[in-house]
């Protein structure tokens, strides 16, 4: 009976902090709406990477104190490009504004997303659209939404009739990655419906998570740009794993979202 009220404890705890990370990321989405709307022109990478950072620092000033009000002892990663596994404990990874480069160009595809993780898993995500107003949340256990209304992914399963979407991983990749993805997408455009490429791939994910894309892929890669929608995803439904389906882990090197019922012919496609 101990065990059983333990575990309530925790579970009612942790669904409040989702509450508390839901209202921190749309305050500061509401933040970065008011810079948006004219594209913001550079002529040097320098410029661009100032601009960059002006949006992160908006975003931040808001995020980092009130999360850090909910989790005190969390750490707390400062890049959100960062890959790998983190040190034992809890940790936020948060990416504050998903998809910058687009918000610079008045692109609408850009989100603030702010991801709990506890001994290297997701417990919890959420992730604002600021333009739209949506906010979806995930919580380990508990399920998937969109403002409160639960997500599943797709039940295609048939690869030929999907649609699937990629995105590039983070400027100046490698070239054998870039060679990668590019052959990826060769191999996707003989077998699926309709082949998206885009960033961010939050975004794709979200997609995923709400049955609207039955599968993302994308070779190496950042956490902040995908645990929160590894999480949204599972959490859906659907399947993770690396691009050959071995278990994905913030160490692989690719990265694979799918409906159940295409999971293995898009691993079959990504291993050619």
């Amino acid at each position: 009976m101990s065990e059983t009220l333990q575990t309530t404890d925790v579970a009612a705890s942790d669904a409040d902090l989702l509450a508390q990370t839901a209202i921190a990321v749309r305050e500061a989405g509401s933040a970065l709406r008011e810079r948006f709307g004219e594209v913001v022109r550079y002529q040097t990478r320098e410029e661009l990477m100032r601009a960059l950072a002006a949006n992160d620092d908006t975003a931040l000033d808001i995020l980092r104190p009130r999360l850090t009000r909910l989790r005190p002892d969390a750490g707390w990663v400062e890049d959100e490009l960062d890959g790998g596994a983190l040190p034992p404990g809890e940790w936020w990874v948060v990416d504050p504004a998903e998809g910058n480069v687009n918000h610079l160009h008045a692109l609408p595809e850009w989100a603030v997303t702010a991801t709990l993780v506890r001994e290297n898993q997701p417990v919890l995500t959420a992730v604002h659209l600021p333009l739209t107003g949506e906010t979806y949340t995930a919580l380990t256990g508990a399920g998937a939404h969109l403002d409160g209304r639960p997500l599943y992914v797709s039940r295609t399963a048939d690869l030929g009739l999907s649609i699937v979407a990629t995105s590039q991983a983070r400027p100046d990749e490698d070239e054998k990655v870039v060679r990668r993805v590019g052959s990826s997408i060769t191999a996707m455009l003989f077998d699926a419906l309709v082949v998206r490429a885009a960033v961010p791939a939050t975004l794709h994910l979200l997609n995923v998570a709400a049955g609207r894309i039955d599968a993302f892929w994308q070779f190496a890669g950042a956490r902040a740009d995908l645990l929160p929608g590894a999480l949204l995803v599972t959490e859906a439904g659907g399947r993770i794993s690396d691009a050959e389906g071995r278990p994905w882990t913030p160490q692989s090197q690719s990265f694979l979202a799918a409906a159940p019922g295409v999971h293995a012919e898009a691993v079959s496609t990504l291993s050619r």
